[in-house]
């Protein structure tokens, strides 16, 4: 499941990527008229989906991947609410950004630190060898 998972945020990342750079889809910097955009997000948003790809060979991998893309995002949610408009002076937000960047944070932490963990299998003491 989370390697699916894993898959599909690299699709979609790719795809919001890619369209960001497509005029008509974007306009003034507006990605379908509703979020800020430029280049550097818009490259972002492609390494994003290119590393969730290559992290979906392995649940683990897939895992990782939730884990540290959930931090990252959330930094950049708080930074974004904190600073308004940019992230760090880097990448253009407004308020439709941070608000979705909240939601992919939210779900990669829980798909990421959530859920089963693959357990330690029971290890019962060797037998001992009567002499």
């Amino acid at each position: 499941m989370i390697q699916k998972a894993a898959t599909w945020f690299g699709i979609i990342f790719i795809a919001v990527g890619v369209l960001g750079f497509v005029p008509g889809i974007t306009q003034n910097g507006m990605l379908l008229g509703i979020f800020q955009v430029d280049a550097l997000h818009n490259i972002i948003h492609l390494l994003s989906g290119i590393v969730a790809l290559l992290s979906a060979g392995s649940a683990s991998g897939a895992k990782t991947y939730f884990k540290v893309f959930g931090v990252v995002y959330a930094l950049v949610t708080i930074i974004g609410f904190l600073q308004g408009q940019t992230v760090l002076g880097l990448i253009n937000v407004n308020a439709a950004d941070n608000v979705l960047h909240l939601l992919i944070a939210i779900v990669a932490l829980v798909l990421g630190f959530g859920g089963k963990s693959a357990a330690a299998p029971m290890m019962t003491p060797p037998q001992q060898q009567q002499m």
